[in-house]
């Protein structure tokens, strides 16, 4: 993984190659960013420039024997660590590394959910042992084989939980030219007594264009597709990978129809297309249409509050939108956000979508509809 191979992410790339450049490399590093950012790639793009045997002045070469290991995942001085599902707790990531090599470089910019699908986790609680701690401390014990560097590149950290004091003198006093580096994306879920330890690097999340672009350039999907897409996913390059493998529905004129019978409280035709859309639809293909919604009525309330110039919207939705801001209150709009937000956290629990949707469709009516309606109310 070379950093030129990374979407966008500038600031960072320069910020890294710095320290390199100027000898100013921490033992133990936190790239701490959103889902779907690239702080996974860009911690092993880092990792492969610090050893890189012929470094270019802004990246590594890519042709040298470290480069080449990097790149296929096989470098005996490179290591990884991550949250797995384990059938036995004497287990360690070591047994999954397989798995990890194969749909790491298909997909650099990967989720936990895509982690899970690889492994046929299904509703498996993901965590990273106290097997995996004792494996790390003796892995990190030994001299490097080849390179400069012995590196440990932890993704999720916050699943490694009070296992993690196992490894806090080993983060804080490592062997010599050993690095550290944690890439997580929630700062609150980790110990902090390993945040104390480690060297902040943020990295935030893409933008909407970075996203459409290079969707456009590097999968040749069309434009009206990308852009659309790039909204849905919000700067979550994974997500953008799913929806496009699930992206033959259009979302925006399902909402469009959909909100026109619970705005008109046409209940017979919410039953029908209740029926005849979403119930045909995969349960990812659904929280692709919810988020969708949570996005758009999202744009409508940035109207609302006079803020048009972070409206990023695709153009064939702004109609839509400045419409529906004329028309409703804000009141209405947060609500339908909350909603819509329950309804998609529940179908990823595997609640039964119909009854979701059909439920949630009825909430909305009587929102709409009348002034308030009670929380927490099921009308199903």
């Amino acid at each position: 993984m070379q950093f030129r191979d990374i979407i966008g992410q500038k600031e960072i790339k320069d910020q890294l190659v710095h320290t390199v450049v100027e000898n100013r490399v921490s033992h133990a590093q936190l790239f701490l960013g959103p889902e779907g950012s690239g702080t996974l790639a860009l911690a092993l793009a880092y990792a492969q420039f610090i050893n890189c045997e012929d470094k270019l002045p802004t990246d590594s070469c890519g042709q040298c024997a470290s480069c080449r290991k990097y790149a296929k995942l096989i470098h005996p001085d490179l290591h990884f660590s991550y949250p797995f599902f384990a059938k036995h707790k004497e287990e360690t990531a070591t047994d999954y590394m397989e798995s990890w090599r194969e749909v790491f470089l298909k997909q650099p910019y990967l989720s936990l959910e895509q982690w899970k699908e690889q492994l046929d986790a299904d509703n498996k609680q993901a965590n990273i042992n106290i097997a995996e701690a004792h494996a790390i401390l003796k892995k990190l014990s030994l001299k490097s084989f080849e390179a400069e560097y012995k590196v440990l590149i932890m993704w999720l950290p916050e699943y490694l939980e009070k296992e993690g004091n196992a490894l806090l003198k080993l983060i804080e006093e490592p062997p010599e030219k050993t690095l550290f580096l944690l890439v997580a994306e929630n700062q609150d879920r980790i110990l902090n007594t390993i945040i104390s330890r480690t060297q902040l690097v943020k990295i935030h999340k893409l933008k909407n264009t970075e996203v459409s672009q290079y969707l456009q350039q590097q999968l040749q999907v069309a434009p009206a597709e990308a852009e659309q897409i790039a909204f849905m996913a919000d700067g979550n390059l994974a997500l953008a990978s799913t929806l496009l493998a699930d992206s033959t529905n259009n979302y925006q004129q399902l909402l469009v129809d959909w909100l026109r019978l619970i705005v008109t409280d046409n209940g017979t035709a919410l039953i029908k297309i209740v029926e005849e859309e979403f119930s045909k639809m995969g349960r990812e293909a659904l929280k692709s249409f919810l988020r969708y919604g949570i996005n758009i009525f999202r744009q409508i309330l940035l109207i609302q509050h006079g803020l048009p110039q972070l409206v990023l919207a695709p153009e064939k939705e702004l109609n839509f939108v400045h419409k529906f801001a004329e028309n409703y209150a804000t009141e209405k709009i947060q609500e339908t956000i909350n909603c819509l937000e329950e309804t998609h956290y529940s179908v990823t629990r595997n609640a039964h979508a119909k009854i979701l949707i059909l439920d949630l469709s009825l909430q909305l009516v009587l929102m709409y509809k009348y002034q308030t309606f009670p929380k927490g109310t099921q009308y199903i």
